[in-house]
């Protein structure tokens, strides 16, 4: 890819430009170069975006459509992004640097997610009440919200997709999607996917800009009924705070920071390939990244011994070659955060093991896989989300000292735990404040299982069966059956 890629956002059916025709340019994290333009979005493209949704929500096409016809729509989507999983996995590998082999993957995979949500289109139901009141048949019906706005980062972008806009659309919403400024092609070539599948204009709309004015004009826009968003806590702030604008539902998937924990009964060798997948699959950029592992004393040499192996042989290199196990980072900021934590961890007593620097004969964006250990859980990298290739380590010695270490933090998204005791197993997984619990396996996903996180890792629910009813609102409708003329409301019995 050698020629600059001029790319424009969809609106309502069309390629469009930027009002003001401004871009902004996307670097391959891997070679440092920059291979496209992507439009930035102003206030007007927002608006556009959004009313060509509330249009099609309200009288295009997609509100006259039977459930099964909208179900019909996603399972033609499904297909197309599995034909098309190749060609989609490249463009997000040269844009995020992720690992091809992943990336393609992910794109054929989310084609179960979508039809697994095209089932779901047929089966929202709602409820009939067994009154308490003579002559009157009272029942629920869930019906769509209307226009929601989808904010994904630039990590797992297609996942997080699939996860959004595939139970909105089965309720019957439309969408605004905004894609990361980091790094947006990968959505704007799913786009071409929706035109492909024949969901008419002004569906699905995706446009890219900065978190100012395109993010605040789309997450306070008065026609956006819900916000799903998937980011940082900081941005997240400011969605909330633009949510008081149109008092539109809001979901948040957060990251986190999460624990790893290895009881002495555990599978050594089990724990240590899943920790290897956890934290340094994906160059350890991912929400879910078991970045804080707690080793039982027993065995925490003999697992380091092993891990320690391990990391310094994963090959780092080019994420489009099939030798390669992993990319580069993403973005500059991420590496200059990672090496201040580093830095100031080692300051306050932390060792690092193995890694902690950027390979020599590699572009700048690189780092190593680095194991850190720490001697206590009050170093600051503990806490902190590096989003990086970085596993921070501490020993404990019993059940009750671990669960205090692992909830002891502002996060809450996922947990891992390792011991061939399911007693103990099902007490931890019960006790750690997670929203995703994870028994001697780690990293895994499924349309079935629903995710979320706990305190600072939002709040909301993704995936899985319910998910659907999250994208709609139950109305209630009351019926008289009598034939006789109400009571007069004056006269009391």
């Amino acid at each position: 890819m050698t020629d600059l890629i001029e790319y424009k956002m969809l609106i309502n059916g069309n390629w469009v430009k930027s009002s003001d025709e401004k871009t902004f340019d996307s670097k391959n994290p891997t070679s440092g170069t920059v291979w496209c333009s992507v439009p930035e979005a102003t206030e007007k493209d927002v608006n556009r975006a959004v009313e060509a949704a509330y249009d099609a929500f309200e009288s295009g096409p997609w509100s006259r459509m039977t459930p099964t016809e909208r179900g019909d729509c996603l399972r033609r989507l499904a297909d197309v992004l599995a034909s098309k999983s190749e060609e989609l996995g490249r463009i997000e590998t040269v844009d995020t640097g992720k690992m091809l082999k992943e990336t393609k993957w992910q794109a054929k995979y989310i084609s179960q997610f979508f039809n697994f949500f095209a089932g779901c289109a047929d089966k929202v139901s709602g409820d009939t009440l067994p009154i308490d009141k003579a002559d009157l048949f009272v029942f629920t019906k869930r019906e769509p919200l209307g226009v929601v706005a989808a904010v994904v980062p630039w990590n797992s972008q297609l996942f997080l997709v699939a996860v959004k806009i595939g139970p909105a659309l089965a309720a019957g919403n439309t969408v605004v999607l905004k894609a990361s400024e980091q790094a947006s092609a990968a959505m704007l070539e799913f786009g071409k996917c929706i035109e492909e599948a024949g969901i008419p204009p002004g569906v699905v709309n995706i446009i890219t800009g900065h978190g100012d004015p395109c993010g605040k004009a789309l997450t306070s826009h008065p026609k956006v009924a819900r916000i799903s968003f998937t980011g940082g806590p900081v941005s997240a702030k400011h969605v909330v705070r633009n949510s008081a604008e149109n008092f539109a539902e809001v979901s948040l998937e957060l990251g986190g920071k999460s624990p790893f924990i290895v009881f002495e009964d555990a599978d050594i060798e089990n724990a240590v390939n899943c920790s290897i997948a956890g934290i340094f699959g994906a160059t350890g950029q991912s929400c879910v990244a078991g970045s804080r592992a707690y080793l039982h004393e027993e065995i925490a040499d003999e697992f380091l011994d092993k891990m320690i192996s391990q990391a310094k042989n994963i090959k780092i290199g080019d994420p489009l070659l099939d030798e390669t196990q992993m990319g580069p980072l993403c973005t500059r900021e991420q590496l200059k955060h990672i090496k201040n934590e580093l830095d100031f961890a080692v300051s306050e007593g932390a060792t690092i093991l193995t890694g902690g620097q950027s390979p020599k004969n590699l572009s700048e964006l690189f780092f190593e896989p680095t194991i850190v250990s720490c001697p206590n859980q009050k170093l600051k990298i503990v806490d902190t989300e590096l989003f990086g290739p970085v596993l921070t380590v501490i020993k404990f010695t019993d059940e009750e000292e671990v669960l205090k270490l692992a909830n002891d933090t502002k996060h809450g998204l996922a947990a891992g735990i390792f011991s061939s005791n399911s007693a103990r197993c099902l007490r931890l997984s019960k006790a750690v404040k997670a929203g995703i619990v994870w028994v001697n396996t780690y990293r895994v996903v499924s349309p079935i299982a629903e995710f979320g996180g706990f305190k600072n890792s939002g709040y909301g629910r993704e995936s899985g069966f319910q998910a659907i009813y999250d994208y709609t609102r139950p109305k209630t409708v009351w019926m008289n059956m009598s034939d006789e003329p109400a009571a007069n409301p004056f006269v009391m019995k």
